[in-house]
Formats: structure tokens, sequence, C-alpha cells
């Protein structure tokens, strides 16, 4: 792992922390930052899956670990989940694809956000062609984020969602969070 610097009140080195407690016994899988792209490795020589996250980039890991968050116990068995995944640049028709499966990860980022106190910002991870987010994506974005907070949240989302209360808001409960009117749509 390369070392990952505290620059702010948002230290990586919190979340990986955060992370590997929640997760490195229950679910064998550990947090790792300082990596030069994001990438899941499923249990390997190590013992442990591992999600990497870019450099020391706080969104970058709230986003790698919504995708664990999402993915199923047969797609942690896959390098990053089997997914595909076109790089920087993609046509119009790829972005369109990459919108219709990245609405549910960035949903959780959204509430790993909001339970850290970052802001977050909805990506639409092309910025070659110039695209940004479409309000299409930010509107099944928003849809998706109220989903969670009327029918509730995976085990894994609500472990670390708590950790990350407990650590940054600890004023904060789990169920107070889960308010729609904590997610405006107009602040994406």
């Amino acid at each position: 792992m390369t070392a990952v610097a505290r620059t702010c009140v948002h230290d990586c080195r919190d979340l990986i922390a955060l992370f590997n407690r929640c997760f490195a016994q229950s679910e064998v899988t550990l947090l790792v930052g300082g990596a030069p792209e994001p990438v899941y490795l499923p249990c390997g020589d190590s013992g442990c899956a591992e999600i990497h996250f870019t450099r020391d980039y706080f969104a970058s890991a709230l986003h790698e670990i919504a995708h664990w968050c999402v993915a199923g116990r047969e797609r942690r068995q896959l390098e990053d989940y089997g997914y595909w995944y076109a790089p920087d640049g993609r046509s119009a028709e790829q972005q369109a694809e990459f919108e219709a499966v990245e609405a549910r990860p960035q949903a959780l980022e959204w509430l790993f956000s909001e339970a850290a106190g970052v802001r977050f910002r909805v990506s639409a991870d092309n910025l070659a062609q110039n695209l940004g987010p479409s309000e299409a994506f930010k509107q099944a974005v928003h849809a998706r984020v109220l989903d969670l907070c009327t029918q509730g949240v995976s085990e894994r989302v609500a472990a670390f969602t708590s950790a990350l209360l407990g650590h940054y808001r600890p004023e904060l409960t789990l169920g107070g969070l889960l308010s729609p009117a904590r997610f405006a749509r107009a602040s994406l």
C-alpha cells in the first residue's frame, strides 16, 4: 500500500480504519488507498479481498465502498466484480449504459458522503467527452437515495454508515440520516 497522507478532517486513513474495523473479519475484505486506479481484487495470496481506491481521494474511497456494497456474493468473487467498464472517452451510447448501472452506487456514495459530512458530487466519469452528468442521471441517483431512505439499507451499508456517523457525525443516528429531507435534488 502506498502511504496516504493526513490532509484534513476527512482523512482517508480514517476511512481505511473504519472500513477495516467493520469488515476485515466479517467479510474478509480490506480497504486499501494509494492506487493509481480504483480496482476490486477478490481474495488472493493475502487471504483478503481488497478494495483499492485512487490515491488519497476521499470520494474515490466512498465510491469504491459503494460498489462493494452493491456487489453480491458471486460478484465479489470476480476482479472488479466482473463489471463492464469503458474508460474516459466513452461514446454517448456507452455513457448511457454507464449511467444506467451507476445510479445505485452513486446513491450509496451520497449516503456515505452525508454520513461523513462531505459534499457529494454526481460523477459522469467521462471528462474527455466533456459530458457532465445528465439531468436524467441526476434524477436516477436522487430516486435511488430516496429509495434507501424509505426502504432501508442492507446490513453492510448500515454497518459502514453507522461507523461513519460515529466518527464524523456522532450527533446523528442512522434513522436520522435516512430522512429524505437530507437529500435535496437541488443539491446535485
